[in-house]
């Protein structure tokens, strides 16, 4: 399993309040299959490759979602990064037995995100293919907080549309206020993007709260989107076309959001 660069998104799980029924929608719509982890907590495999996990939720109040991390190699220093430039440290570096050490935040939006510094488990065997992630972008309403904030904390070098001359995947026109966030080292643009930044509107409920949008990448987005419909999900948008393909944003059956890409025909 490679390592992750510093910074890259490298794993993402859901929270669910019950597992087996996440199990069943998230197999019959990727294709995963899964194996049993430490407690309440099942890895999903497509084609035998780990590309994220289920939980079964500990606590009612936690919120029924997708989290995003991100890979760091001394997640003390990041943690302390992230309290330095306003962000808030919601659990402390943790050990994960062999696996590694984790840790969650919130940035000064407050959306929330994870921290895993390796050991034996890297992150994904497999991304950016049929039935596994390929992309993750914040929506905020403090945009110059939070860019400031990612770009101090984790290194981001960030290109907007003016600069790159397109947005990311979650980008449906022109003129979206939308930030796309290459490593440290990097040229900033969309060869480079590991993730972005979009801007909560005033066309979405105020008590909305800043979040991150994680994507699957699946060989057919209308297709996919229907398979959701009838294992009981909802299709929040419904497919549509941006430059990096077609993408859909949409709710399992137990209320977590998520997005699909369907690359484009190369």
């Amino acid at each position: 399993m490679a390592a992750f660069a510093q910074s890259a998104p490298c794993w993402v799980d859901v929270q669910l309040p019950d597992l087996e029924a996440g199990k069943r929608f998230y197999g019959e719509l990727f294709g995963w299959t899964f194996r049993a982890g430490d407690g309440p907590y099942a890895d999903a495999l497509s084609d035998g490759a780990l590309v994220a996990a289920l939980a079964a939720k500990q606590d009612g109040r936690m919120p029924t979602a997708w989290g995003v991390y991100f890979a760091t190699d001394d997640i003390a220093a990041t943690v302390a990064r992230v309290r330095e430039h306003g962000g808030q440290v919601i659990t402390d570096p943790v050990r994960a037995g062999r696996s590694g050490v984790l840790a969650q935040a919130a940035d000064p939006g407050g959306a929330v995100f994870g921290l895993w510094q390796a050991g034996e488990r890297k992150g994904f065997q497999k991304q950016n293919e049929s039935g596994s992630f390929c992309w993750t972008e914040v929506y905020t309403r403090q945009k110059d907080r939070v860019d400031a904030f990612y770009e101090e904390v984790f290194g981001f070098r960030s290109a907007g549309i003016d600069d790159a001359g397109t947005g990311g995947p979650g980008t449906a026109e022109s003129g979206v206020d939308f930030r796309m966030w290459s490593p440290a080292g990097t040229e900033p643009g969309p060869d480079t993007a590991v993730g972005g930044r979009s801007v909560i509107t005033d066309a979405f409920p105020a008590e909305m709260p800043s979040y991150f949008l994680s994507y699957f990448a699946v060989a057919d987005c209308d297709a996919s989107a229907e398979t959701v419909r009838r294992l009981g999900g909802r299709v929040s948008e419904p497919p549509f076309d941006i430059p990096y393909g077609r993408m859909a944003v949409l709710q399992d059956d137990q209320g977590a959001v998520f997005a699909l890409l369907q690359p484009p025909v190369s």
